[in-house]
């Protein structure tokens, strides 16, 4: 319109959904037993449907087995979980991509791969890292069982706008540094509180080259820094991804046309603007407990700068000015709704051909789709053949579900997105890092840089 002020990418998007004050329309809603059995109770005792859901998808990937999937779960909780999800499907009438089926995957990942992510839209999961599916230049972010339940009810959610946040990625990725090295030195660098309350858009050359599993990676760790959502606005690297994905509007070109407009206008003003100087950044790996405690991985452990750090390298079983190279693990973890894409399997496979994994490892792709594809072009049988274990899609040790989980006091390379303590099992210690990098630990059976195995 003419004379209108220049709008983030951010603002248009939220602008178009506005039904009225603090309350926006909801494009996509993905659903998973963990978080939704609440809020099918309320619908019950509220007597009321699903409002749209044509706009809605289910699917189980919590809590699901990645193994033996032939068998009945063995886990009470996890058994129960998927039970009550496969009937609140049925009787609301919502989509589902049932467990042991072909289309199931972490809901994070089905999404993506079905084209039912795309830009525009507002997208509303229960699960903080919905924040993944704004690599698509949607605007997503997770939301609490409550909020599920009204969404389900209304198709919208109450919900005030934020303040902005630009980060511009600026330089060139060296060897061996992938999107995850660059979202944990961001993460290291404004803290993990330093997005809170905010809505990010990641900008910049280095961000532009990323694939869209790359893209992907990096918004889905906007919520380690407190954000609520990460945005990367539509360009043609998006445009390809989608082409001819089973979701997609028939109408494709109209589609493009229309998607090519949730751009940052020329002149546009963010509440605040950082920068990563890409150039600095090697491959990166946590220390501590929280995605915020990371450096290079030929770095030593730095000095505790408070009492959180102090308590990290107690529990992590760390000292300050240890080297991180060389320290024995016991498990390796390639998965997650961060890095179990095929890009991802691809870049460990890549490390693991031709060799032999000296710890337990297990890869577990993000979806079925992944796996299929995986399977159709030889990656699985590059991980069989080098010991590791190959598994179904779901959660898996991200959330330390069924099996795949650690025993006190283990240490695991892992490409997860979440170290807390306990996190991927009691007293288990997990260090986080990209798929390369968790590959040549398993290969080396310790904490290692990728760059020593090149070539």
């Amino acid at each position: 319109m003419l004379g209108m002020a220049p709008r983030t990418a951010i603002a248009k998007i939220w602008d178009e959904h506005l039904v009225d004050t603090d309350l926006i329309f909801c494009d996509l809603h993905l659903v998973q037993e963990v978080s939704s059995p609440q809020a099918f109770d309320e619908l019950r005792l509220g007597g009321h449907g699903v409002r749209r859901p044509d706009r809605t998808i289910s699917t189980a990937d919590h809590s699901v087995p990645t193994a033996n999937r032939g068998l009945p779960i063995v886990d009470d909780m996890a058994r129960a979980q998927v039970a009550i999800l496969e009937r609140n499907v049925e009787e609301f009438g919502i989509p589902m991509r049932p467990y042991r089926s072909l289309g199931q995957g972490i809901v994070h990942v089905i999404g993506p791969d079905l084209g039912l992510t795309q830009p525009g839209m507002t997208i509303m999961c229960g699960d903080s890292h919905t924040s993944t599916h704004g690599a698509f230049g949607a605007l997503a972010f997770g939301i609490g069982t409550s909020e599920v339940g009204h969404v389900l009810a209304t198709q919208c959610l109450v919900q005030k706008a934020q303040p902005t946040m630009r980060v511009t990625f600026d330089g060139t990725r060296g060897y061996g540094v992938t999107a995850k090295d660059l979202v944990l030195t961001m993460i290291r660098q404004i803290g993990t509180a330093g997005g809170t309350g905010h809505f990010i858009e990641y900008a910049g050359s280095a961000i532009r080259e990323l694939s869209m599993e790359g893209r992907m990676t990096v918004c889905n760790m906007t919520v380690e820094a407190g954000a609520r959502a990460g945005l990367v606005a539509a360009d043609d690297t998006t445009f390809a991804y989608l082409e001819g994905r089973e979701c997609v509007p028939e109408d494709f070109a109209a589609a493009v046309e229309q998607w090519r407009s949730y751009v940052t206008d020329e002149g546009a003003t963010f509440d605040q603007e950082i920068r990563v100087d890409v150039d600095a950044i090697s491959p990166a790996i946590t220390w501590g407990t929280n995605p915020g405690q990371s450096i290079p991985i030929s770095e030593a452990v730095p000095a505790p700068q408070s009492d959180g750090d102090e308590r990290a390298l107690a529990y992590m079983g760390l000292q300050a000015g240890q080297a991180l190279t060389g320290i024995p693990v016991d498990r390796v973890f390639i998965g997650s709704c961060t890095n179990g894409r095929l890009e991802d399997l691809e870049a460990a496979a890549e490390v693991l051909r031709g060799r032999k994994v000296g710890v337990r490892t297990l890869v577990v792709p993000g979806s079925m789709a992944v796996k299929t594809l995986a399977e159709e072009r030889g990656l699985a049988d590059v991980f069989i053949e080098a010991g590791a274990e190959w598994r179904d899609a779901g959660c898996s040790m991200c959330v330390g579900m069924n099996e795949d989980i650690l025993d006190p006091g283990e240490r695991c390379a892992s490409t997860s997105n979440r170290n807390f303590e306990g996190r991927q099992g009691r007293l288990g210690r997990t260090h986080l890092m990209s798929p390369s990098m968790a590959a040549a630990a398993a290969v080396t059976g310790c904490l290692t840089d990728v760059r020593e195995l090149a070539g």
